[in-house]
């Protein structure tokens, strides 16, 4: 792998990417544009509830009509999409990060620093030890698996579990899922840094210096990266020029951007701490528009074709507009919502602080 550089993904190639209709990490690709090229109904009707013992914060994962999910009770959770029927359970300490599922298997750490592979039935299949909790999600790419921990490190693991090699992003945790893309992985964290790095030798081909630490994880759409930073913005990055092509910051009170950016070819969503959604012209960094919520957006907002899709801490599940920022519907749900949706087969599902995994889709 060279020095050079150049991410050409264009919104085709994601949609390409979620043809198969499932929703396999964090954002639903490796690339993390939170995008999903499936259509849920014009309006969304309860489907079930799935019932865990403590918090859901982490996304689900969705694949071959399962959705994998973990929750603070201890347990990673396997669930029949079409019915919300428990499939199997595995223990271990609290689950916080988002799962991922491929190639049959599923991934996710917990906090006690341990990260595990799980066949199809819930069995462990190995087991991979950490200095720190996980809540980083987990990327995939040439037979790898990557993922942050809190140890201030990223971790680049072969299939059988074994150290390939380690990153270390030093000044605090690594909470960002790693977003892949044209043989680099990019992980921004408590440095104020975002890395570039070699995803073959775990080198560091580039850091450029960001204006705020970063808990979100990065997307990618064409030569630009988009992430949210602690310090109220959210910054376009040129992976070609290595600089910074535009910078977003609120006139509303002064609140991290802590959920990722969802991004398609014309504009950034971000929710920031402030309460509220921002819709940001991709190119320009100018905002197009903003939607109030009650509550602080702690997850991340997903775009299914020409809605978004997000949860407050307000207790509410909204779907708004992409083109006018309207708000299209409100759900109540039974507590607040700090996780992200999952997307796949004309459902989205999403999980509260009181345990509770809602789906939603057409009746």
């Amino acid at each position: 792998m060279t020095a050079r550089l150049g991410v050409t993904l264009t919104l085709a190639g994601v949609i390409a990417i979620l043809a198969g209709a499932d929703w396999p990490v964090f954002r639903g690709n490796p690339q993390q544009t939170g995008v999903s090229g499936e259509s849920l109904p014009a309006k969304l009707a309860e489907l079930w509830q799935f019932k865990t013992g403590d918090a859901v914060e982490g996304a689900a994962a969705i694949a071959d009509g399962v959705v994998y999910v973990g929750s603070f009770d201890k347990h990673l959770y396997a669930v029949d999409l079409k019915t919300g029927v428990q499939k199997w359970k595995f223990k271990s300490e609290p689950f916080k990060s988002p799962v991922g599922v491929h190639n049959g298997k599923i991934y996710a750490g917990d906090v006690d620093g341990n990260f595990f592979c799980l066949d199809g039935s819930g069995k462990e299949v190995w087991k991979f030890p950490t200095e720190n909790e996980i809540t980083s999600g987990v990327g995939f790419a040439d037979g790898r698996i990557l993922f942050g921990c809190n140890d201030e490190s990223v971790y680049c693991l072969d299939a059988a579990g074994k150290k390939v090699w380690q990153f270390k992003v030093p000044g605090g945790p690594v909470m960002a899922t790693p977003a892949v893309a044209d043989g680099f992985t990019f992980v921004s964290g408590c440095d104020s840094k975002l890395h570039i790095v070699d995803l073959k030798s775990g080198k560091e081909n580039a850091a450029i210096e960001l204006e705020g630490q970063t808990a979100a994880t990065p997307a990618i759409l064409g030569d630009l990266l988009y992430v949210g930073t602690m310090s109220n913005q959210v910054l376009a990055i040129d992976v070609k020029k290595k600089e910074i092509a535009w910078s977003f910051e609120s006139e509303k009170r002064k609140q991290p951007f802590y959920a990722s950016a969802a991004v398609t070819e014309k504009v950034v969503v971000a929710g920031s701490r402030d309460k509220h959604v921002y819709a940001i012209d991709r190119i320009k960094g100018t905002q197009i528009w903003d939607f109030a919520t009650e509550g602080r957006i702690e997850g991340s907002p997903v775009i299914v074709g020409n809605r978004v899709y997000v949860g407050s801490t307000d207790d509410h599940f909204y779907v708004i507009d992409l083109a006018s920022g309207k708000e299209v519907q409100r759900i109540k749900l039974d507590s607040s919502v700090t996780g992200s949706p999952a997307v796949a087969d004309g459902r989205i599902v999403i999980g509260t602080t009181k345990g509770t995994v809602y789906c939603f889709g057409a009746k």
